[in-house]
């Protein structure tokens, strides 16, 4: 029978920082399943007299202490009497990192193994853009320093990115009101991040400049999924298949946005797309840039399939 074991492959805890590291997380939400957990770093890992062998130790998390692990005990345990192995090491896609894959693959039928070992091999994360380089601005993919250098010389960049942290639970309103401090009362924009489009960014702007509103919405049009029909009893008196037309305009999600506009904004609980935006279209303060072209949300599966069709 399986034990309720989680294995973790990855960096030392000690490596790790509760505040940032998903993985301390993670093992939080395990315990709380009444798992145990083993953890054992991946050059621990060994084929012994066909078993997978890993060397390492059974760890309790606690995610609010500041020493926020203890190692219980040491041992070796075979990985098939675990019910989970999650793969959590941040990869530097060396040699020794390739070699786990190949060990975990031996068991991935007899354990449910996360993310997929064949996988992670064959897709690396630092290199998978690559297959949209032509939606990208200038990028560099090397390993070679004088090359990295070079091309910081030529290509100037007067932006920053910034990672801020709005909540668990805040609502889309919310995130942007925390944001304020960031915004330092400019003009701004914002996209939920969730939808892909070829909006012309400079007309956007240039809109919203011209038509000095509050608020500039990108207006699309969704893609059509069903025909319309008209019935008479039974019998099907019209038949047409829709098109983009016929399914109206909609929120593209690409918006210019006046910082006052935060003044609209309650707290955490406020959506963006209720009483903010509701005020304003009242006071006649939000316009539609209407785009024509490319849109498409990618909110299912399906979404994600379709588009991996256009761009394949």
């Amino acid at each position: 029978m399986t034990n309720k074991i989680v294995a973790i492959q990855g960096n030392h805890p000690s490596k790790l920082n509760p505040k940032t590291d998903t993985s301390v997380f993670l093992a939080n939400e395990i315990q709380k399943k009444k798992y145990r957990i083993f953890y054992y770093d991946p050059k621990d890992l060994s084929i012994v007299d066909s078993k997978v062998i890993a060397k390492g130790f059974f760890i309790k998390f606690n995610y609010n202490n500041k020493k926020f692990y203890k190692i219980l005990k040491k041992q070796r345990l075979n990985l098939i009497k675990c019910k989970y192995i999650l793969i959590r090491q941040d990869p530097p896609f060396n040699l020794e990192y390739i070699s786990t894959t190949f060990i975990l693959e031996t068991i991935k039928d007899k354990v449910k193994i996360i993310n997929n070992p064949t996988s992670i091999r064959n897709i690396s994360e630092k290199l998978y853009s690559v297959k949209y380089l032509r939606f990208m601005p200038n990028t560099i993919f090397t390993q070679n320093i004088h090359e990295i250098k070079n091309f910081f010389k030529k290509n100037s960049f007067n932006w920053n990115i910034n990672l801020i942290d709005t909540g668990r639970k805040t609502m889309t309103g919310g995130r942007l009101k925390r944001l304020t401090k960031h915004l330092k009362n400019e003009t701004f924009m914002m996209t939920y991040g969730d939808g892909l489009s070829n909006v012309n960014i400079k007309k956007l702007i240039n809109f919203h400049k011209k038509n000095k509103k509050m608020v500039t919405l990108t207006a699309v049009r969704p893609p059509a999924r069903f025909g319309a029909l008209k019935l008479r009893g039974n019998s099907v008196t019209y038949f047409k298949e829709k098109s983009k037309v016929d399914e109206g305009w909609i929120n593209g999600g690409f918006f210019v946005i006046e910082p006052k506009f935060l003044n609209y904004i309650k707290n955490d609980k406020t959506f963006l797309e209720k009483e903010p935006l509701e005020k304003v279209c009242k006071k006649k303060t939000l316009i539609a840039y209407k785009h024509d072209g490319f849109w498409q949300c990618v909110d299912t599966k399906r979404d994600l399939d379709k588009l991996k069709s256009i761009f394949r």
